[in-house]
């Protein structure tokens, strides 16, 4: 019979290599992320798989993160040869960056699918992320976009306070409504596109006090 195969059986890994492009980010042209395009079918394919519901949030490249990026790219020496969490990693990106920038970097994705492309990026930006079930010591810890709503946020500070005490957390947002301002230091700002287009937001990078 031909050679069709139906897109509920295309592995994650399968779909992200050959329907994903691979291309550069415009903020940061040194890492390279694997992007849906309009032709890429990935919400027709997520629902194929049953995950409808689910917003792909490993497929773009938000705007904490980028924000996070550009801060570990001015700011290397914050992680270089340290042991480094990627909380929430996503795509990876902000793990890629902290790589990029020397650090030996742990990830911790919750999404099977996110697993799967964070480390299709690393390979394909030449880095090592190595993926972790529960937070694990690290004395940076990097959170990209992880205060999108209140019921995310309500479950995130605290873990991300308890990891506060014996370590350093930074967190990149554009500055949404439910980000705990009262408990987060801003230490820069970045003009970024968010979910890899449109106009730039602003976007801060901040300490957890």
């Amino acid at each position: 019979m031909g050679g069709c195969v139906p897109a509920s059986r295309v592995s994650p890994k399968d779909f992200i290599r050959t329907r994903l492009t691979l291309t550069p980010l415009g903020f940061r042209p040194d890492i390279s992320l694997y992007r849906p395009t309009p032709q890429s079918g990935l919400i027709a394919w997520l629902a194929e798989q049953g995950r409808a519901d689910e917003p792909p949030y490993w497929a773009y490249a938000w705007a904490g993160g980028a924000a996070l990026a550009l801060y570990l790219r001015d700011h290397p020496e914050l992680v270089a040869g340290k042991r480094v969490l990627d909380f929430g990693a996503g795509s990876g990106l902000v793990g890629i960056a902290a790589a990029r920038a020397g650090a030996k970097v742990l990830a911790l994705e919750p999404d099977p699918i996110g697993r799967v492309a964070l480390m299709l990026n690393a390979e394909a930006n030449g880095v090592t992320l190595t993926l972790c079930e529960d937070p694990p010591e690290a004395d940076v810890i990097l959170a990209g976009d992880v205060f999108y709503s209140a019921a995310v946020a309500q479950r995130t500070l605290p873990v991300l306070a308890q990891l506060a005490k014996r370590a350093t957390v930074l967190v990149g947002d554009p500055f949404r409504r439910d980000l705990p301002l009262d408990r987060l230091a801003l230490s820069a700002e970045y003009d970024v596109p968010d979910m890899g287009g449109g106009a730039p937001v602003r976007a801060g990078v901040f300490s957890l006090r």
